[in-house]
């Protein structure tokens, strides 16, 4: 389905709003591990010993660093995971916001004086020859 400009603009501005109301968010995974540690006397190294665990971490990156971060609490992973799950609904209204605004400019009309002034000083010539060239004539 073909939207027209105006529909598109109307859209974007409800993507504006809806972006203007994500709660608080973060990149990240929230996953849990669990494991053996390195003490041989505990209960986890025993034969059918349980491993430690889970535990669980939000990992993201930092300046191309992977950071992971624990979280001690059920409120903390509860917390973590809603920063998350925010931070995902920004990513999906932030990519249709972008493709929005590509398909308004494919759609928007050239005015009739498009050129900025800038672009008017440099279509301007010099009608004036230049002092070498009238000296050395």
């Amino acid at each position: 389905m073909t939207r027209s400009l105006s529909e598109l603009e109307q859209h974007r501005e409800n993507l504006v709003g809806r972006i203007a109301h994500l709660g608080d968010l973060r990149p990240g995974t929230v996953s849990s591990t669990s494991g053996r540690c390195g003490k041989a006397n505990c209960h986890c190294h025993q034969p059918g010993g349980p491993p430690h665990g889970p535990n669980f971490r939000l990992t993201f990156k930092r300046r191309g660093k992977t950071i992971s971060q624990s979280l001690p609490t059920p409120a903390a992973i509860a917390k973590a995971e809603r920063e998350v799950t925010e931070f995902r609904k920004f990513q999906e209204l932030s990519q249709e916001f972008v493709t929005t605004n590509a398909e308004i400019c494919r759609l928007r009309p050239l005015s009739e004086d498009a050129s900025t002034p800038q672009e008017k000083k440099r279509q301007k010539r010099s009608d004036k020859r230049s002092r070498a060239r009238s000296i050395n004539s």
